[in-house]
């Protein structure tokens, strides 16, 4: 059955993304379901994710700081103290660099770690454990060892949390080979995405987003099932369009939504893409996208420089550049720390009204 993915098929690939998509939030990227009668919020989603891969395997546990007897700072493991036990769910010391390795040495040996970040810009403390013994251990070793770990936590710009705080990772993490990097949006997406995560055989970055969590969701029965997943590197094409192709991952997914939506109102079609993987990239459905559209518009909310949307503009240009009727469209971060100050804040991150000038300019209707 499409909806459901069984671990076995979640590394596949071999799905179309050009079926009937019916609802704003489809849900997994062959296919769209009926609009969903449940809502669900990132937080549950996540919450429920991890519950149930604990449940169904017992080499599945959580460490983190706060995990426990806090229930998480964003409360994302709330519960699951008293469901299994400090065995299963370790409260560890302020110390990343420590508990990221003994994670990775876990799942050495054969365990499968969940590793929570209280923010991703602390992952910074374990970057060595991530990149060096996590990501190149499958390569050094010839295959011999696999590290099933999943890294997550809030990634990206919150509010009022300063430049130390507010960094988006994706374009970090995705420039390692070893690694696979998910970014969620909906709540199905977290929901599918973590269990195909913490499933997987080799590190997995999962950058979730601290203003998502709360955010509720249309969500279908089947992706409520235990066994539901979504397979890693596949994005979603959120809603169909035909003169502009806008793709974008995490919080932004709702802001390339807006702008769609303000678009629309002055006659321009617009086909959003949700990456949902960063790493691997699904160059054949941004490609498709933009040889059906003629002009590709690409938005984070990370750097510029070296970006995931650089990364985009590059993979079209080298197998679709004879399909542009116009020059591509970057909308990134502010190439500056970020700033505290609320104002300057804003004017860091693009905004719906950077998406939408973006969009007129590829198709030559900005004044």
């Amino acid at each position: 059955m499409w909806g459901i993915l069984r671990r076995s098929a979640v590394d596949g690939g071999g799905f179309s993304a050009s079926s009937l998509r019916k609802t704003r939030f489809a849900l997994v990227s062959a296919r769209s379901y009926a609009a969903g009668s449940k809502e669900m919020t990132v937080r549950d989603a996540l919450n429920s994710a991890i519950d149930e891969e604990m449940s169904a395997d017992p080499k599945v546990f959580v460490m983190g700081e706060e995990v426990g007897q806090y229930q998480g700072a964003y409360k994302i493991t709330k519960g699951l103290l008293e469901k299994y036990g400090p065995e299963r769910v370790y409260d560890t010391p302020i110390t990343e660099a420590g508990f990221t390795g003994i994670g990775v040495g876990a799942a050495y040996a054969g365990l499968k770690p969940v590793v929570e970040f209280m923010t991703f810009n602390f992952s910074m403390q374990a970057i060595d454990h991530i990149i060096n013994s996590a990501a190149k251990s499958n390569y050094m070793s010839a295959g011999q060892i696999n590290v099933p770990i999943v890294f997550r936590g809030p990634n990206g710009a919150a509010a009022g949390v300063g430049a130390q705080h507010s960094q988006c990772y994706a374009a970090w993490y995705a420039s390692v080979p070893g690694l696979k990097v998910l970014a969620p949006y909906s709540a199905e997406d977290a929901r599918g995405l973590l269990k195909a995560a913490i499933r997987d055989p080799d590190p997995v970055v999962f950058l979730e987003n601290e203003l998502l969590y709360g955010e509720s969701f249309p969500i279908s029965e089947e992706a409520l099932d235990s066994s539901f997943c979504l397979p890693i590197g596949k994005a979603k094409i959120e809603r169909e369009g035909k003169d502009v192709t806008i793709t974008t991952f995490s919080k932004m997914v709702g802001f390339a939504l807006k702008a769609a939506e303000k678009l629309a109102e002055e006659g321009i079609s617009a086909e959003v893409i949700n990456l949902r993987s960063i790493r691997p990239l699904d160059r054949a459905t941004i490609n498709a996208s933009v040889r059906k559209t003629s002009r590709l518009v690409t938005v984070e909310e990370g750097f510029p420089q070296h970006g995931v949307c650089a990364e985009i503009c590059a993979s079209v240009v080298e197998e679709s550049f004879s399909y542009l009727d116009a020059p591509v469209e970057r909308i990134a971060g502010a190439d500056v720390p970020m700033p505290y100050a609320a104002n300057l804040e804003r004017l860091a991150l693009p905004q719906v009204e950077d998406i939408v000038r973006a969009a007129k300019r590829a198709c030559y209707r900005s004044k």
